[in-house]
């Protein structure tokens, strides 16, 4: 059976499925909010209507005093018209950059949520392979960033089995001792190939653990290459 791999693509398809409905979401609840809220102030030039109605309705106002304060209130009328007027581009302004600030938010969040579901996975699986390129000619193995030498017999193998993985196949040691040494499958033993892999386990095992765990640092001696915070020993 395959080693299941994970599923990065569903994860970001669901991701980005998420971050479009909640953006659609942000922006209609802005929008109605938005709506709502400019519907619901008062009309700008109200205040002159009711000026001048105070005109027509009462011509009797002949003092000086008298038109005097109508065109105060026309002039108050004026500046409350422009005054509503600015208060509306203020909320649409503000309006434009709730929405943004949302839309990061949300953005951020699923990204957060998507790194830590990422990070759980890399915990729980190890080494996360990233790169697998086989060098023949170098008899080295590039994992990730690192590159580790192997024996040509344990290179063969690899290939072997790099190849099958390839074709989505699987293959059992007497294929593998086939494929490698040229014979007939029938001719050729299980454990033969049971004990390449192990030889290649063992190779490429120790040469991952002296680069990810036990580092041997020069004339100096042997350290773990971990945290001293992260060891208990109990």
């Amino acid at each position: 059976m395959p080693a299941r791999t994970s599923s990065a693509t569903e994860a970001r398809r669901s991701g980005t499925r998420l971050v479009t409905a909640g953006i659609a979401a942000i922006v209609v609840l802005l929008l109605g909010a938005g709506a709502w809220l400019l519907l619901t102030l008062p009309d700008a030039g109200a205040f002159n209507d009711r000026v001048e109605r105070l005109f027509v309705e009462n011509d009797d106002l002949t003092a000086q005093a008298e038109i005097k304060l109508l065109e105060i209130l026309a002039q108050s009328g004026t500046a409350f018209s422009e005054t509503l007027a600015s208060y509306r581009t203020t909320i649409f302004v503000l309006l434009v950059f709730a929405t943004a600030l949302m839309i990061a938010a949300l953005v951020f969040l699923v990204m957060l949520v998507t790194l830590n579901r990422r990070m759980a996975e890399i915990e729980r699986s190890g080494i996360e392979v990233s790169s697998l390129i086989i060098s023949r000619e170098e008899n080295t193995v590039y994992l990730n960033t690192m590159g580790f030498k192997l024996t040509e017999a344990m290179m063969e193998t690899l290939a072997v089995l790099a190849e099958a993985r390839l074709d989505d196949e699987m293959l059992t040691g007497a294929q593998i001792e086939a494929m490698i040494s040229g014979r007939l499958e029938a001719d050729c033993d299980e454990a033969s190939g049971a004990t390449r892999v192990k030889r290649l386990r063992d190779g490429l095992g120790n040469q991952l653990v002296s680069e990810l765990l036990v580092k041997t640092i020069a004339r100096r001696g042997y350290v773990l290459a971990v945290d001293k915070g992260v060891i208990e020993v109990v």
